[in-house]
């Protein structure tokens, strides 16, 4: 497969360096590390893409350019962005996001909320498969909490996508573990198998320090906190659903519904408010809708230059025996998603070399698709231009990099992902029916 592609070039990943000393450089220049537009340093990177190949000319590169922003996978979680702010304006517009946030006030310490938050995001995001819809679904609902109880946001939201990062690894209708088990030739509960007995100890150890890290925050106040159960309803019912595997867009769809109808009910909302908390709603999202088109534009031109051609080369070139390759696929997913900001995108094009690379090692497929599913949701849930953390940081105004520090399962979930292929665990069967260390 290497044979078919362009040869690579490192100069084709300047865009990403370009971005990250634009959005870095003015944090550390001027102390505020939102100063920099995030859709303007994107803009300047990709006209920086446009600089390369000189073999295509202006209008072949605007193509691909389109051809990137315009990719199925991104029209859809465009899709799912418009529906969970249209989902969250009209919750919030009945009120029904102060009744949760004062119904779990009032029911659970504010020592446990952030602690909840990620279990909840853990059940929605292995349910819908998409990590996405789970921080725009529950992203608000931890924002309010945290002005609430004076925890800090970002923790709170690092809770939030760490709970995301567990179900978009693990669920059967990911996106991420339909490509990791079609590549590599596995069945997807032989995957989840392996993967979860790799990635539990990192979610028990991200309970514990959530745990710790909130204990001693209080409310605010010590005011009696009302809510009304029934604004509460709404969000049950997409909770319920996402465990129940209810498609995202029916299920969010049928949230905007509930919801409006709920606030017609209790008199909060008339007709048009609804329509227009749905419009509200959406306009929250177009920004981050901008952004997300112009890296998947940009990222195809960096893949057209022969950026990600480089990646591929370099790391299957430096693996030597079967642990190495192990590394060796990590590493190759990983750099791609850091590379391309969509770990689905990063598994399907690290996917076939993967393959090849665990075909020639003696390595079993249920551990190749692990831990090519692993990495790139590791990455994916840190990087601050990927849409996981733009999405969070958007919701509460702040810079995805104060978000980093609180992204423990993340963070953990590579640690995990290192021993098990340091140590040679778990046990599984192999393919050829043999009881072998996967590592």
């Amino acid at each position: 497969m290497s044979k078919e592609r362009q040869k690579g070039s490192a100069l084709a990943l300047l865009p990403l360096g370009i971005f990250l000393i634009l959005f870095i450089g003015s944090g550390v220049i001027s102390g505020d590390f939102y100063k920099m537009p995030t859709l303007v340093a994107f803009i300047i990177s990709t006209a920086v893409a446009f600089l390369f190949n000189r073999k295509a000319d202006f209008n072949e590169k605007m193509e691909v350019f389109c051809k990137g922003g315009g990719n199925k996978d991104i029209i859809l979680m465009l899709i799912i962005f418009l529906f969970a702010g249209a989902f969250s304006g009209v919750s919030k517009a009945m009120g029904g996001a102060d009744s949760v946030v004062n119904l779990g006030l009032s029911v659970v310490p504010a020592n446990l909320l952030v602690t909840g938050l990620f279990v909840i995001g853990c059940f929605i995001s292995i349910s819908m498969g998409t990590s996405v819809g789970t921080i725009a679904a529950i992203g608000p609902i931890g924002v309010a909490v945290a002005s609430k109880t004076g925890i800090p946001v970002a923790l709170v939201l690092g809770a939030v996508v760490g709970g995301a990062m567990f179900g978009d690894n693990l669920s059967m209708i990911s996106d991420t573990t339909i490509a990791a088990t079609r590549t590599q030739g596995c069945e997807m509960r032989d995957k989840f198998k392996v993967n979860f007995l790799i990635v539990l100890p990192a979610a028990i150890i991200t309970i514990i320090l959530l745990t710790v890290m909130s204990r001693g925050y209080v409310s605010v106040s010590n005011e009696t906190y009302n809510y009304e159960l029934v604004k509460v309803l709404p969000y049950l019912f997409v909770l319920l659903g996402a465990v129940l595997g209810a498609n995202v867009f029916l299920l969010l769809g049928g949230g905007v519904i509930f919801a409006g109808t709920i606030g017609i009910i209790t008199g909060s909302l008339d007709l048009f408010g609804v329509i227009t908390a749905v419009s509200e709603g959406m306009a929250g999202m177009f920004e981050l809708c901008m952004i997300s088109v112009v890296v998947g534009g940009m990222v195809e031109l960096i893949k057209f230059n022969g950026g990600i051609d480089f990646v591929l080369d370099f790391i299957q070139s430096k693996i030597k025996n079967k642990k190495g390759a192990e590394f060796g696929i990590a590493a190759l997913v990983s750099i791609v998603d850091l590379c391309t900001a969509n770990n689905t995108i990063a598994i399907v094009m690290a996917g076939p070399i993967a393959k090849d690379i665990a075909d020639e090692y003696a390595i079993d497929s249920k551990k190749s698709a692990s831990i090519l599913d692993i990495f790139s949701s590791v990455w994916q849930g840190i990087i601050p231009y990927g849409a996981q953390l733009l999405t969070a940081a958007g919701l509460a105004g702040i810079s995805p990099f104060a978000i980093i520090g609180y992204l423990h399962y993340p963070i953990l979930m590579f640690v995990c992902g290192m021993v098990a292929i340091g140590l040679g665990l778990p046990r599984v069967k192999s393919n050829k029916g043999k009881s072998e260390k996967i590592a």
